[in-house]
């Protein structure tokens, strides 16, 4: 399911308190179906993120400019937010994934003031693999 960023916004709003938004993205983590394990290969892997990280992109069959992810990752939270990265570029082309402001995810979920810098740091890694 895609979701656009003021969307994902809004329901961090309504979540108020981080103990509910971090349940939020756990949960989010768990519904990311499973990535066939022969994706999980040394290309896919994000490097310099602490956690084992792993996302594959693959085209949309009827409409092959459009692009989808497979992901997977050990650190439940982590998992989350590539769950979410995944709902924001969801089925969208190279050129709009390429747009994707991870500053602005980041102020505006205000993941920056919650998440320790190697955290920052790993998903600045895995956005750059998406792109």
């Amino acid at each position: 399911m895609s979701m656009n960023l003021d969307e994902i916004v809004d329901i961090f709003d309504i979540l108020g308190d981080w103990d509910q938004r971090y349940q939020y993205l756990v949960e989010l983590g768990e519904k990311l179906p499973p990535m066939p394990e022969e994706l999980k290969t040394e290309e896919n892997k994000v490097k310099g993120c602490m956690s084992q990280v792993w996302v594959h992109p693959y085209r949309d069959e009827e409409h092959p400019e459009r692009i989808h992810f497979h992901g997977d990752c050990d650190t439940s939270i982590i998992k989350g937010v590539l769950a979410l990265l995944i709902q924001l570029v969801d089925g969208k082309t190279a050129e709009e994934i390429q747009q994707l402001d991870v500053d602005e995810f980041f102020s505006r979920l205000k993941l920056d003031e919650h998440l320790s810098p190697n955290r920052h740091f790993g998903i600045y890694a895995l956005v750059e693999l998406m792109k």
